[in-house]
């Protein structure tokens, strides 16, 4: 019986001892900082829901254009650390395209960065903004994702 009371102690105490590492971590406050995070570690950004639009062609041109545009703008607001989350989803019922998640608390910078898009200001995609709040280290991503894309979209 001392055994067995010696041997659940042990694991007992090794329980917590585990427990005790596995939350231990080490707060960076220059990268909180630069990163804008608050004191969990997050942060405010906008979510952006891309549905399909009012907006009908079946000119081909006109279509390859505004997705150019699209893919370009996507681009440039990466580029410029403003959009740090984005693709389309798979065929659905519920008319949704893509998403983004926008690097800004700003509602009115939000629409702005919405509206450089042609896709979306000529209607072909609809967009749906809405605060969002989650990890301040999510930009950081896109550095590692540019080193394992073999192409760019």
């Amino acid at each position: 019986m001392k055994i067995f009371l010696l041997i659940a102690g042990l694991i007992v105490l090794s329980a917590f001892a585990v427990q005790s590492q596995s939350h231990e971590h080490t707060f960076d406050s220059l990268q909180a900082r630069k990163l804008g995070a608050d004191k969990y570690g997050m942060k405010s950004y906008y979510f952006a829901l891309l549905k399909t639009g009012s907006f009908v062609t079946t000119d081909k041109a006109v279509r390859d254009s505004l997705f150019r545009g699209h893919m370009n703008n996507i681009s440039r607001l990466a580029d410029a650390g403003k959009l740090v989350v984005a693709g389309p989803f798979g065929k659905n019922d519920l008319n949704y395209r893509g998403l983004f998640i926008l690097n800004t608390s700003s509602k009115t910078e939000a629409d702005s960065m919405m509206l450089s898009d042609p896709a979306i200001a000529s209607h072909l995609f609809e967009v749906e903004l809405v605060p969002w709040y989650g990890s301040a280290a999510l930009p950081v991503y896109l550095e590692v994702h540019k080193k394992i894309a073999a192409e760019n979209p």
